[in-house]
């Protein structure tokens, strides 16, 4: 049975860590040539090898290409180089055109097809003048790509309210919805100050838990409500999810503390409703924040155009400026799901008088 070896391997310091699976050989400090989406890109070995069996491995890893030579290097210097230098212009020409978006990084692929501009904008805004503008300079395809606050710090990096580099930076590749409801059934504060992170939402670590706070709430009644048992009625009182406990005030004024086990065997019910399972609470849906998608090449310049929205995670849908080509169809970078629909007239109001 083969071995291969798995590596972490992150693209930006205190970046996120991916494994990879590549040859033997390779040892921290290491910088490296990985495949992904975009095409080649430079990662640095951070942990490894861990040889495992290739029964166990999957098939699932990427693979790392091999290890970066001189010229990787270089070439890898200068698209850093370049990105800053991006990263100027593009906030030069946002304050020389007054639009209201702050700019957070810039991606530039390795062999400089393509450079992503993250940004954040509290509206919908028409960036297209600004499009224009970069590919003017670098005559390269240009993307610019709206992200929600969270995505933000998931890219600048920030230390959270418990001392630690934030989970989004660190390992969290999706975010999920997190609701005030967690936080009260989790007992805590609810003040802002103490269950926001950095980035102004909820805290990510409510969420972490949840799901035994659910599986105890479905087991336990709901609190403040009278049930009928074979010892008489009882009011309950407090849930304690770590002791696997219920307070109940008997009918003599008596306070118990009962396991659910044993809160159970008492066959409990509500006097008005008959004995049943408890209804089963839905997860919260995730929304979208309408956030935006511009790119533009330099062949398709005069013709970028607005063609609809689209939905791309749960946190975030985006409309989509694409370069149309001359005589065909809109060209769509990323994203699936349902488009925007056809805004519709409101009714005119008849005038008065």
């Amino acid at each position: 049975m083969t071995s291969v070896f798995i590596y972490g391997l992150r693209r930006k310091p205190f970046g996120q860590t991916k494994l990879h699976s590549g040859p033997p050989g390779l040892a921290p400090g290491d910088r490296v040539l990985v495949e992904e989406d975009q095409g080649k890109a430079l990662a640095e070995v951070v942990s490894g090898p861990m040889p495992v069996s290739s029964a166990h491995a999957g098939g699932n890893l990427p693979c790392i290409l091999h290890k970066a030579d001189a010229q990787a290097l270089q070439q890898g210097e200068a698209n850093e180089r370049l990105a800053d230098e991006a990263r100027h212009f593009c906030r030069d020409r946002i304050l020389e055109r007054q639009l209201e978006m702050k700019l957070v990084d810039v991606e530039v692929y390795f062999d400089r097809s393509k450079l992503v501009f993250y940004f954040t904008a509290p509206s919908r805004i028409d960036f297209r003048d600004l499009v224009k503008d970069l590919v003017r300079e670098y005559r390269a395809r240009i993307e610019l790509r709206q992200i929600g606050v969270r995505h933000e710090t998931q890219m600048v990096g920030a230390v959270g309210n418990c001392g630690m580099v934030c989970c989004c930076r660190r390992y969290l590749q999706k975010f999920v919805p997190v609701t005030t409801r967690m936080a009260k059934e989790q007992n805590l504060f609810l003040n802002p100050a103490k269950i926001s992170g950095i980035c102004g939402r909820l805290l990510c670590c409510l969420s972490y838990e949840q799901e035994n706070y659910d599986h105890f709430h479905r087991s336990c009644p709901r609190l403040g409500k009278k049930y009928q048992t074979t010892r008489g009625v009882m009011k309950v009182l407090r849930a304690n999810i770590f002791r696997n406990s219920l307070s109940v005030l008997a009918e003599n004024g008596d306070m118990l503390e009962l396991t659910l086990e044993d809160w159970q065997a008492l066959s409990p019910h509500r006097p008005e409703a008959p004995p049943g399972p408890a209804p089963v609470r839905q997860a919260p849906q995730a929304s979208g924040e309408g956030l935006l998608c511009v790119f533009a090449a330099p062949d398709t310049l005069e013709q970028v155009d607005l063609i609809g929205a689209e939905e791309e995670t749960p946190q975030a849908s985006g409309a989509l400026f694409a370069a149309r080509e001359p005589g065909g169809s809109p060209e769509r970078e990323t994203g699936s799901g349902r488009s925007r629909k056809k805004g519709r007239r409101k009714p005119q109001r008849p005038a008065s008088g």
